[in-house]
């Protein structure tokens, strides 16, 4: 079948989240598995055109009539891996993508509702009409609206539109006179049924509109699914979808192992895995390789050489990630004779500046280094090197970054919620035997609770090494790759295009 992507990021050219990385993996699989599957995104000035192949143009004079004005755009397709990608490149006034930014500016929803309408437009008159429209967060749900309201009527009809929902915190709030500019009479979508925002009754919502009027809605984890049915997690819009739940399910992201994968990682000065190598093969317990690689990042970032744990952390400093609850972690690391590594910046400059006089407190620790700019080869050798992984969320859709942990032997310490929930099973609470375990789990995001969690695996490092090389090795055998997630979204193509949902 042939699938349309339609999305703000794409990694490794345009990323800033899990996005991006959602978007590559479950391309590439879908692609894979013997279907045409095409990418729509902005033309960013700062994208990395470097992983573009053979970049052209497929439209120089595309016209979009936007706010009564006709604008011109030109349209790129190049290659990324086995990908098609096009990129929208506006001729408009204000710049909409030559900002030096993904996102971040005061008129990001005219960015994107102008990004929506031409991509739309774009397909129509390259009569590039696809079976399934796929659409990603609130930056692309506007493609929803138009076409049913727009595009369905002049004949672009055979397409079904699924939306996914990354994170229920982003709504794409806006004053109903942002849909005049794309052809759409704002003031019409202010009511209950459409887009009318449960919040604040003089804004037009744009998630609201992506789950009305697509055919299916996404989100990426099955728990997070249930968790956004509920007041305190759907964030306004959980009675919208317990009313939508018929066209409603959650589906777990994948991990691209061709990158996250210990046994080939380009980033790592030795490889390993759970499995002895054959007889004949040098260094058979590849696995004491991870030892190796934690030697060498503790020469590189200044740490002590001791018995003890390193307690690794990478992620956005921003306040879903639990920041009060990683600051505690630390100390109470270090009060278990254990080493903390985080890799993280904020965008905010309140918590980056917080951060940062962290980072001094502790210059010259010889069991802490706090890294503040992302360094992606430095990424790769913390999740080798540390022994422990925390992700405390206060909320996560998703994560990526503790099953990418477990696949290179980092045992994850986590809040439950979400797709932590789903990823992470501890041996005490689930009452699974190590065989089955793969990590800790907390339930509340407060101090006692990581510290509830934290003790038990630091605890279980230092005195239980056989069972915690049992859930190092339960942990790398598990397959968080795209084949199973792709599948299940080839399962919902293929029922939309059959009637069935």
């Amino acid at each position: 079948m042939h699938i349309i992507h339609i999305a703000s990021e794409l990694a490794p050219l345009a990323k800033v989240g899990g996005l991006g990385d959602v978007l590559l993996g479950l391309s590439r699989e879908l692609s894979w598995k013997g279907h045409d599957v095409d990418i729509i995104i902005p033309k960013y000035d700062c994208l990395d055109s470097n992983e573009i192949r053979d970049l052209s143009v497929v439209a120089a004079d595309l016209k979009t009539t936007y706010d009564g004005v006709d604008y011109l755009n030109t349209i790129w397709m190049g290659w990324v891996e086995n990908l098609r990608v096009y990129f929208i490149d506006p001729h408009h006034p204000s710049y909409f993508f030559n900002r030096g930014c993904f996102y971040g500016c005061e008129d990001d929803v005219a960015r994107y509702l102008y990004f929506c309408q031409t991509a739309l437009e774009f397909l129509y008159k390259a009569k590039i009409w696809p079976e399934i429209l796929h659409l990603h967060d609130w930056h692309t749900a506007a493609v929803a609206l138009l076409y049913k309201e727009v595009y369905r009527k002049l004949g672009f009809n055979k397409s079904k539109v699924v939306f996914t929902i990354h994170n229920l915190e982003y709504q794409g709030r806006a004053l109903p006179i942002n849909l005049d500019p794309i052809g759409l009479k704002g003031e019409n979508y202010l009511t209950e049924e459409t887009l009318l925002d449960p919040f604040d009754p003089t804004l037009i919502n744009l998630v609201k509109g992506g789950i009305v009027y697509s055919d299916f809605v996404t989100t990426v984890s099955p728990n997070y699914a249930n968790e956004v049915k509920t007041p305190l997690g759907g964030r306004g819009l959980d009675k919208l979808l317990i009313k939508h739940q018929d066209k409603f399910v959650g589906i777990l992201n994948g991990v691209d192992y061709s990158y996250w994968n210990p046994e080939i990682d380009r980033y790592l000065p030795a490889h390993y895995s759970p499995r002895e190598m054959p007889a004949n093969k040098k260094d058979r317990n590849t696995l004491d390789k991870k030892a190796y690689i934690k030697k060498l990042v503790r020469e590189r970032l200044f740490l002590s050489e001791d018995h003890s744990p390193i307690v690794g952390c990478i992620t956005r400093l921003v306040p879903q990630k639990g920041l009060e609850l990683i600051k505690h972690a630390l100390t109470y690391t270090l009060q278990r004779g254990g080493q903390f590594v985080l890799l993280g910046s904020s965008p905010i400059p309140a918590i980056s500046d917080e951060f940062h006089l962290l980072k001094n407190q502790y210059a010259d620790h010889p069991h802490v280094n706090l890294t503040l700019h992302y360094q992606e080869e430095l990424s790769h050798l913390i999740y080798a090197a540390s022994d422990i992984f925390i992700v405390p969320s206060i909320f996560e859709p998703c994560g990526l970054t503790q099953m990418i942990a477990l696949k290179y032997g980092s045992v994850p310490v986590v809040r439950k919620t979400g797709g932590l929930a789903d990823t992470i099973f501890d041996v005490s609470y689930s009452g699974l035997p190590f065989e089955q375990a793969n990590g800790y789990t907390f339930d509340f995001p407060d101090e006692q609770g990581i510290e509830s969690a934290l003790e038990r695996a630091i605890e279980c490092w230092f005195h239980h090494p056989d069972n915690w090389r049992k859930l190092m090795i339960n942990g790398m055998n598990i397959d968080f790759s795209w084949n199973k997630s792709s599948n299940q979204y080839l399962d919902v193509y293929k029922k939309l295009i059959n009637g069935q949902l």
